[in-house]
């Protein structure tokens, strides 16, 4: 399968946490999509949303949809390790 990154992505999230201190890369979210520990089909569907550790205290969700043979990354946030799984 094909991924795909949105632009709110690359253009406004992964700047916006830089600005927080906390570098995030295009490779990375492609890395927790395609190795993720932690899938979440039911929460927000037809999307899932992928989490896998980042630091000690944090992990990096990204929520994506599946079209046909794409996976469309449409955003990713850092959340505190224990607060979805």
């Amino acid at each position: 399968m094909n991924i795909v990154i949105s632009r709110h992505i690359i253009l406004d999230k992964i700047p916006l946490l830089k600005k927080r201190g906390f570098t995030i890369t295009q490779r990375q979210v492609i890395d927790v999509i395609k190795n993720p520990d932690h899938i979440d089909k039911q929460s927000d569907a037809p999307k899932v949303i992928a989490s896998k550790a980042f630091d000690d205290a944090h992990i990096l969700r990204v929520v994506y949809k599946v079209e046909d043979d794409i996976i469309k990354a449409i955003t990713t946030y850092l959340a505190e390790k224990g607060r979805y799984y």
